[in-house]
């Protein structure tokens, strides 16, 4: 579980006892309303603007649907807490869980968001340390941005089978990835959602819903969105800076390898002139030497970060449409109203 400060996730103690209870790949996610309130409660407590809250998913796998029942949240803590122990906590609070019947398989992980700014390496670093101990866990990113503007934004990742065998054997050199044919648009494959709640809860939110007044209903179709337009927009111009150093990165290094293989069929070619004049005088050739000694390639730059610069970009532009999308049906419906009058 990555901490607040982004680090590496600490989940292979908590998750030993329950790593034989998951056998099938997950299709579906089946989520308890009393979850997503928990979610929703634990961001407007403790959650600050870009601050990021983090949290446990509790649940069970029936077939290939995983059901989240419950979830607990991650406590703050600072530095200077030099006793909090995360894996203890987590061990403690599963183990009261389990004493009052209810569900404690570990089964993922929730994160808060900042307008879709998620796609990470400290969160790719912690899916793959969860989806390694277990194979059916799933990350739920919750953005309160947009549940602000009117519905509701929580969706679950997990990572691709090829991203996986990638983190496996930690190799983010540009001849690896490109030959597990992997972009950004391969690296997280998003998992349905249901939101299921029981009899009960549906006639209390029936009940409230023939409660709310018009006034209420009306602010959906709010059309100030400049801010959070030009928000996004400028997120989307930092990540694109990024990524063009990326490439100037990356363009540098091409030329410096190039450059160097120049340099090393030079070399050759005068060894191989200078061994003929040798033995055409009777003398004996000059000593072979290691080329690659002499001549070190430079270290290519990680392309796993590009990837997720890229990830990230798409992720922006995709929020950007889906906004003004929503935007443009409103102002469509806001003239037909007012032709209408």
């Amino acid at each position: 579980m990555a901490s607040r400060k982004e680090t590496a996730p600490t989940t292979s103690a908590v998750v030993a006892s329950t790593t034989g209870t998951l056998d099938s790949p997950v299709k579906q996610i089946q989520i308890e309303g009393l979850v997503v309130l928990k979610i929703i409660k634990h961001y407007q407590e403790e959650g600050q603007g870009s601050e990021v809250v983090q949290g446990v998913l509790l649940g069970l796998v029936v077939e290939d649907r995983l059901e989240i029942t419950n979830c607990f949240p991650f406590p703050q803590h600072t530095e200077d807490d030099a006793d909090f122990d995360e894996v203890q906590y987590q061990m403690e609070m599963m183990r009261s869980l389990r004493h009052v019947n209810i569900d404690h398989l570990h089964v993922g992980w929730y994160q808060s968001t900042f307008y879709g700014s998620f796609v990470s390496r400290a969160l790719l670093d912690s899916q793959f340390s969860y989806q390694h101990a277990i194979e059916e866990s799933v990350v739920l990113i919750y953005d309160p941005i947009k549940t602000a503007q009117g519905s509701l934004s929580l969706k679950a990742y997990r990572l691709t089978p090829k991203l996986m065998e990638i983190c496996k054997e930690k190799d983010f050199t540009h001849e690896c990835l490109k030959k597990a044919n992997i972009g950004f648009e391969h690296m997280f494959e998003e998992v349905p959602i249901i939101i299921k709640n029981s009899h009960l809860i549906n006639v209390l939110l029936w009940e409230l819903e023939d409660k709310s007044t018009v006034a209420d209903k009306h602010e959906l179709l709010n059309l100030s969105s400049s801010n959070h337009l030009e928000k996004s927009l400028q997120l989307l111009m930092d990540r694109v800076d990024d990524m063009s150093q990326d490439i100037v990165k990356y363009n540098t290094y091409s030329r410096n390898l190039s450059k160097q293989q120049q340099q090393k069929h030079q070399y050759v070619q005068r060894r191989q002139q200078e061994n003929t004049q040798r033995q055409s005088r009777g003398e004996p050739p000059l000593p072979e030497e290691d080329i690659s000694k002499m001549f070190k390639p430079p270290q290519p730059p990680p392309r796993m970060d590009t990837l997720l610069i890229a990830g990230q970009v798409n992720n922006y532009c995709q929020n950007v449409k889906e906004f003004t999308s929503q935007n443009l049906g409103k102002l469509f419906m806001a003239e037909a109203l007012q032709g209408h009058n």
